[in-house]
């Protein structure tokens, strides 16, 4: 007797007039907006400018929605490019399927464009945005809950959700994996906020911790889900994506410590910012014409002064000529 358990909705979109709203396409939009909100407090915080976040978004968002796009097209190639399937299903996201690889990896690429159009250290802008993408994360994983996709193993748990008959899955209970990673993703963005007020973390750090708790987690969600997908060793390939990365991840932290320790004191050079303003007394050079208009001025009078002297010269010649005249007559 089912007591209990998350149901799901009957539909995916809702129209308003002739415009649909998909569930999906809504929880990524919405956590883009938290994760720029959000990561622009903290660039802030760390003396970045208002609005800069915002900028380098309109790079990374694009980049990342492509990237995982990609990501997810070729990992599950079959499911656009086999027979029976049509290719062009392939272009159509609003139905699901984003991998979060791809989405870090390319995203990543626009971001540090963005940032080297502004001369922010890439970095440094990563560390901001760390918590925020998790949150982003936690946000998204609620358009699977729309679509009826990504569950897991069948589960009598009070928490189970509850799907329905559809095209490529059975109506029953199964485990909310989506739930469980939104979940998790919020356990990786208040332990970043934690880790990063406590250390200091800086150049990278609180970003490569984010991606290394996160794919903690990814690994064994996955290792739940039912959802067809490629295996390598016995694995999803997911979950040795999920490995690697978290190696790539851990490795980076300790070096980077090692090699640059401590945290940005400067996160975003004013690149704008002028000289101030030199005291006219201070002013280079601006002795010199006041010394020379006063050496004109002296020089001006100077003729004056030089005839009058000679007149005087010449008086007292004549004075001294007549006295002598006079003694010897």
């Amino acid at each position: 007797m089912e007591l209990a358990y998350i149901p799901s909705p009957s539909t995916g979109v809702i129209h308003l007039g002739p415009l649909p709203l998909r569930g999906y396409a809504f929880c990524i939009i919405i956590g883009v907006f938290v994760a720029v909100w959000y990561g622009n407090k903290r660039w802030v915080a760390r003396g970045g400018k208002a609005g800069t976040v915002a900028d380098i978004a309109v790079w990374a968002v694009p980049f990342g929605l492509v990237g995982g796009r990609l990501y997810h097209v070729i990992t599950d190639y079959q499911l656009y490019f086999s027979e029976g399937e049509n290719w062009v299903d392939a272009f159509k996201i609003w139905e699901g399927g984003l991998g979060i690889w791809g989405a870090i990896g390319l995203g990543a690429v626009g971001a540090w464009i963005g940032c080297r159009r502004r001369g922010i250290p890439l970095p440094a802008w990563a560390d901001a945005l760390a918590p925020a993408v998790a949150f982003a994360q936690a946000i998204g994983r609620w358009g699977n809950w729309f679509n009826q996709e990504l569950y897991g193993k069948k589960t009598d748990l009070p928490w189970a959700l509850k799907i329905t008959e559809g095209t490529n899955r059975e109506a029953g209970l199964y485990h909310p994996t989506f739930l469980y990673e939104s979940l998790w993703c919020i356990g990786v963005a208040l332990l970043v906020i934690w880790a990063d007020r406590r250390f200091k973390l800086g150049h990278g750090r609180a970003f490569a911790l984010y991606v290394a708790s996160y794919c903690v987690g990814r690994a064994w969600i996955e290792y739940m889900r039912v959802d067809e997908a490629h295996h390598v060793l016995g694995l999803r390939l997911n979950v040795w994506t999920s490995i690697v990365v978290f190696v790539l991840a851990v490795t980076y932290i300790v070096i980077s410590a090692r090699v640059r320790p401590g945290r940005e004191e400067v996160v975003e050079p004013d690149r704008h910012a002028k000289t101030a303003p030199v005291a006219a007394d201070d002013a280079p050079g601006d002795d010199a014409p006041a010394d020379g208009a006063a050496d004109g001025d002296a020089g001006d009078a100077d003729p004056a002064d030089g005839d009058e002297k000679a007149e005087a010269d010449v008086d007292a010649d004549a004075a001294s000529a007549d006295a002598e005249s006079a003694k010897k007559g």
